[in-house]
């Protein structure tokens, strides 16, 4: 066998100490696997105390020294965070050591970075765990989908958002009480903004765009949307439709009408068909659809956080980089050759279910239909509920002839009476939509915009 491939372990938090016993219970089958001893040199702490699973000759508080102490020839990173991870992980990279992390929010951030100090020197960059967890996705995006042309990529990302959602969508709970069981079961954290906000999602899209697209994406391209505005009646809305309501990621491919290729990336909560394979992802599971040319679609499911699924992927990545580093080669490099331009929110086409109270008198829907057409969005469907009977509309806003029973017509009730109107769009740029419903809500008939939610699947 090869001389022993020595570990810096960065942390030893949640992830780092599974990650430190899987070394030390799997030291002789993960030998095996390299061809090379695996020998932890140190564990960088912050309060040394607080570890003493850890063998005190180990433990030491001066990060930097670590990474650079003589025989490392492997960092793991698992402090998470921008700083200090980003200099200590140059600094290794620099040096030609290999780094595995499972750090999101630098790669999102500071990839570019990264990726050339590994160019520079020979050194690998290997990242499995910084999106969904347990899950194999990020290297057959980046190895066995290399021959193949992706075109999008939908994925539950964050297990805390998709816990919640669940729940709602089994127990007919509200968001605020809904949050409040997942803190008391541990799937939220104390302070769940990152999450809840869609933050960490962002950086998940992020890092799957720039690499099944080729292209340079960071978390700041990402357009993003939380979940703390979604509420039962939403939740009961999607279900009336035969649809549920899930936090995505979205990456794709977009041609414009002039036939540019543009890279969209974003992240916000939509309704999604009871049919489609991520409406059965429940409780904190993640699963990424994608899609390409050649190999059609395929699903990645799996345990998206949690310290033993995460130092699963973690300890993938640690046996890939040891092996490089036996066979005196390195792995995937950073492939942004095609640097696509991100295209904006703004232009990009998606669809809205829209729910509206309304005056119920003749008229209504024709002045509602009309700011629709003003705004060159078609109507897919139309649903009304009130003191009038319910009735179930389509047709094209654009062409003006969705009309019906109801606050539609002549037929329906006067007076200070109201109604539901629910609308589903077809595909139209999110500008415009947001142009039309900021129009609705100044309409005199229109008393509420009771919700807005974007729908995913099969509406075009």
């Amino acid at each position: 066998m090869s001389n022993p491939i020595g570990v810096a372990l960065l942390g030893c938090g949640t992830v780092g100490s599974e990650v430190l016993r899987l070394l030390t219970e799997q030291s002789t089958e993960l030998a095996a696997r390299v061809g090379a001893a695996v020998r932890l040199v140190g564990v960088a702490v912050r309060r040394p105390w607080r570890h003493p699973e850890v063998p005190a000759e180990l433990l030491t508080t001066d990060a930097a020294e670590l990474v650079g102490r003589d025989g490392v020839d492997v960092v793991i990173e698992v402090i998470g965070g921008i700083e200090p991870a980003r200099p200590l992980l140059l600094a290794a990279l620099r040096a030609g050591r290999g780094v595995v992390t499972a750090n999101k929010a630098l790669l999102a951030e500071c990839g570019p970075e990264l990726y050339a100090a590994a160019d520079a020197a020979g050194a690998d960059l290997y990242f499995e765990a910084a999106v969904a967890g347990a899950i194999p996705l990020l290297r057959p995006l980046r190895e066995s989908l290399a021959g193949d042309r992706i075109t999008r990529v939908t994925g539950i990302v964050n297990g805390t958002t998709n816990f919640i959602l669940s729940a709602m969508d089994s127990s007919g709970a509200g968001y605020a009480e809904t949050l409040e069981e997942a803190g008391r079961l541990g799937y939220a954290e104390a302070d769940p903004t990152a999450d809840v906000e869609g933050y960490d999602a962002a950086s998940k899209a992020a890092i799957l765009a720039s690499l099944a697209f080729h292209t340079r994406v960071t978390s700041a391209d990402v357009h993003r949307e939380g979940i703390a505005e979604v509420s039962a009646a939403d939740i009961l809305a999607a279900r009336k439709l035969g649809r549920t309501v899930k936090l995505l990621a979205i990456c794709e491919r977009v041609l414009d009408s002039a036939g540019t290729e543009w890279v969209s990336a974003r992240v916000y909560p939509a309704m999604i068909p009871r049919s489609h394979p991520l409406a059965t992802v429940g409780g904190a599971y993640n699963a990424v659809f994608v899609e390409a040319d050649a190999a059609g679609a395929l699903m990645f499911y799996g345990q998206g956080a949690g310290g033993a699924p995460t130092a699963s992927a973690v300890l993938g990545d640690l046996v890939a980089v040891a092996r490089n580093r036996v066979a005196g080669g390195y792995g995937p490099r950073e492939s942004a050759y095609a640097d696509l331009p991100v295209r904006p929110m703004g232009d990009t086409p998606t669809s809205y279910h829209i729910s509206l109270e309304v005056l119920d008198r003749p008229g209504v829907l024709a002045r509602v239909a009309q700011v629709f057409a003003d705004h060159e969005v078609s109507i897919m469907a139309v649903r009304q509920t009130g003191r009038t009977p319910e009735h179930a509309l389509s047709g094209n806003a654009g062409s003006g002839n969705a009309e019906s029973g109801g606050v539609g017509s002549d037929n329906a009730g006067s007076g200070g009476a109201g109604a539901t109107l629910v609308i589903v769009t077809h595909s139209a740029p999110d500008a415009a939509l947001r142009s039309t419903v900021d129009k609705l809500a100044g309409l005199d008939v229109v008393r509420d915009v009771v919700s807005v939610m974007r729908v995913e699947g099969e509406v075009t």
